[in-house]
């Protein structure tokens, strides 16, 4: 039995936010003291770091449910479905719908029985429902798709991840700059006569040696902000995650494409998820150092310096923009071995080994 992506969708933001639009913000430390650098200084940092140069938000009406809903309507007529087909909706994001200014975090319902219902699907047999997973998010739900489809309670699945991180930022953290808004969908189905599909995944959560806290909400760095308004954004330990995801993701995906008996001089592409340039570059070596290898030249599809890092969205839509416009170059060809990785709060890792 194969499980095979019949269909890809994105939803880029219209709202382009240049590095150069943050010159005036007002970044701290976290303690609230100043930074010792010009805003300048601290962007040019950040560019080299991260490679990024701009970043997509969405417009002050749309929701991350109206993100989710566009790239869903691309992934079901990519697949030519009939949506009243399918049996799950599952949407991964980190902070549902937020109202642009509010900073509540809206969960209830579902941002996946909101899409349904956008899609104005009728069958109510096709089960929505979210998952928080951190930027593995989309890659998890993927993995419990595969899953229902082997058990035989599915065939067709849609997998989704959207976020508005934009709406949860502290313009006092310069870790700020990173985040961006966005939406990739697939579906996922079954297709016994099909020669290819997903041939191994695996997964983990790490959470013993205070992991848990390295993503994670917390208060503004600007202490009048903190003490009269108890408004809760999204908040990094940067070096602790680095070092975490060069220390345990090549690892991770090495088991992963292990179990899949393939041959690394085989693999095609990595789309791993857009979190940092340097960190993913980096762990894409360590990666191939465990074959005893070096990463081929065009074995890493990147976007993360156009479009920012969205979370759970950034592989869903680079992978949806490579296999319909060949971004960046790449190209998949009917037969190519790939692998998708992400690593996120929680602290959650993933991977998947896929044959076009």
């Amino acid at each position: 039995m194969n499980y095979r992506i019949t269909g890809t969708g994105s939803c880029i933001p219209d709202i382009t936010k240049k590095n150069s639009d943050f010159l005036q913000n007002k970044f701290l430390d976290r303690d609230g003291s100043d930074i010792q650098s010009s805003n300048s200084e601290i962007i040019e940092k950040f560019k080299s770091i991260t490679g990024i140069y701009q970043r997509r938000y969405a417009s002050d009406e749309i929701n991350s449910s109206d993100l989710a809903t566009d790239a869903a309507r691309g992934a079901i007529v990519n697949s030519k479905i009939d949506q009243e087909t399918l049996d799950y909706i599952i949407v991964a994001h980190n902070a549902g719908d937020i109202s642009c200014n509010s900073g509540q975090v809206d969960t209830l319902p579902s941002i996946a029985s909101k899409v349904k219902a956008k899609l104005k699907i009728k069958n109510p047999n096709c089960v929505a429902y979210d998952i928080i997973c951190g930027c593995p998010g989309w890659l998890e739900g993927m993995i419990q798709a595969k899953s229902f489809i082997k058990s035989g309670m599915a065939n067709k699945c849609l997998i989704i991840g959207c976020d508005t991180l934009s709406r949860i930022l502290d313009e006092n953290d310069r870790d700020s700059m990173i985040y961006a808004d966005g939406s990739g969908a697939t579906i996922l189905e079954r297709d016994t006569s099909y020669d290819g599909g997903i041939l191994s995944h695996k997964s983990a959560t790490f959470t013993h040696e205070g992991e848990n806290d390295f993503i994670f909400y917390g208060s503004s760095y600007d202490k009048d902000l903190r003490e009269s308004k108890d408004q809760k954004f999204i908040k990094m330990q940067g070096r602790k995650v680095y070092e975490f995801a060069l220390t345990n993701v090549p690892i991770a995906m090495k088991s992963c494409f292990d179990e899949s008996k393939c041959n690394i001089n085989d693999l095609k592409k990595i789309f791993i998820h857009q979190a940092n340039k340097k960190m993913d570059e980096a762990i894409i070596k360590r990666f191939y150092r465990l074959y005893k290898n070096t990463p081929p030249e065009d074995v890493l599809p990147m976007n993360i310096e156009e479009f920012g890092n969205s979370s759970v969205a950034t592989i869903p839509t680079l992978f949806d923009i490579v296999k319909r416009n060949n971004y960046g170059g790449h190209v998949l060809n009917k037969g190519d071995i790939i692998m998708f990785a992400s690593v996120g709060a929680g602290m959650n890792i993933n991977a998947i080994t896929y044959k076009i």
